[in-house]
């Protein structure tokens, strides 16, 4: 057994949800040996390299970073070896090859953000707020062979609200992670925890809901669904990529939207609007009043200003 502190650690993630767990970790005090991120890639107008977040966090704090572009590449490996890692962390990487996530004699943990074994694959906060979800949570576990099936080390749930989006869940989830996987490197060190394998939960529930990648189609809406169901798409899809439908022949994306359920006298996709104050399609069982949203070539805004400067096809 050992002091949290005196493990050597290995951190692995690319994005800024990945910021919040490598921050949370440096500030307890943990001894990351070194940092692996997606490689520099290039990016806007002038196609300038663009660093990772967790890479900016890590030079920032002098962190050790590698960037490989194999996973399996010998050298890469070689200089993994030779960090001498107890322990390796993922949160929002790639796919590890088994030589990688095996290394550590601790093993290799994983942040992600639902109640495994609810919600396995690439866009689990999406799904959650797509389906309708009333809570969601953060589980750490640990890696195997099979993507996201591996022993559960500790789970935290919270709710989701009535209209928020995964923009909102995600901002929540990365600092709860964050703080869950340090309880769980403390744990791990001292000791404490206990592995529940995901078969123990798969067993007490027929409903495994899965979370695929989002595709085009994920973010289509069909104005002949229940209201529902179209404003939880909408919210589970906002800020990104962003749920849209067509209007008069150009795309039109959603990203805030209220629902009012009742019968729609007309068919559904309809658009009605005073020109003016609103802006709502009809569905199959009432109407989805637009609050926020980005017609194609312009940016993002409010559905009264998008009015005052539209005109609408006779």
């Amino acid at each position: 057994m050992k002091y949290y502190k005196d493990l050597r650690i290995v951190f692995m993630g690319t994005p800024e949800f990945a910021v919040a767990s490598l921050d949370a970790l440096v500030n307890a005090g943990c001894n990351i040996v070194g940092v692996i991120t997606a490689p520099d890639k290039p990016a806007g107008r002038g196609m300038q390299l663009q660093q990772s977040a967790v890479k900016k966090y890590a030079v920032e704090h002098q962190l050790h970073v590698l960037q490989p572009e194999k996973l399996k590449n010998p050298q890469f490996l070689e200089e993994l070896k030779a960090l001498q890692a107890d322990l390796q962390i993922v949160v929002a990487f790639r796919m590890l090859p088994e030589v990688v996530w095996n290394m550590p004699h601790m093993g290799t943990i994983n942040v992600h953000g639902s109640l495994l074994p609810q919600y396995r694959g690439a866009a689990p906060i999406n799904w959650a707020v797509i389906n309708g979800e009333k809570e969601t949570g953060v589980t750490t576990f640990k890696l195997k062979h099979e993507i996201d099936t591996g022993d559960i080390l500790l789970q935290e749930r919270f709710p989701i609200g009535d209209n928020e989006t995964s923009g909102s869940v995600h901002d929540r989830m990365k600092e709860i992670g964050a703080q869950l996987l340090v309880k769980t490197v403390q744990g791990l060190a001292e000791g404490t925890l206990n592995e529940t394998p995901q078969s123990d939960i798969t067993h007490q529930t027929s409903d495994i809901k899965h979370a695929p990648k989002i595709f085009t189609d994920t973010c289509r809406i069909d104005w002949n669904k229940p209201v529902a169901d179209i404003h939880n798409q909408i919210r589970g899809l906002s800020p990104f990529p962003g749920a849209f439908t067509q209007l008069e022949g150009k795309t039109f994306k959603i990203y805030q939207a209220t629902k009012e359920e009742g019968n729609a006298t007309e068919t559904p996709g309809t658009v009605l609007t005073d020109k003016k104050t609103f802006l709502k399609f009809a569905c199959a069982d009432g109407y989805l009043n637009v609050k926020e949203l980005q017609l194609e070539g312009k940016k993002r805004m409010l559905t009264e200003d998008f009015l005052r400067g539209y005109r609408f096809q006779e």
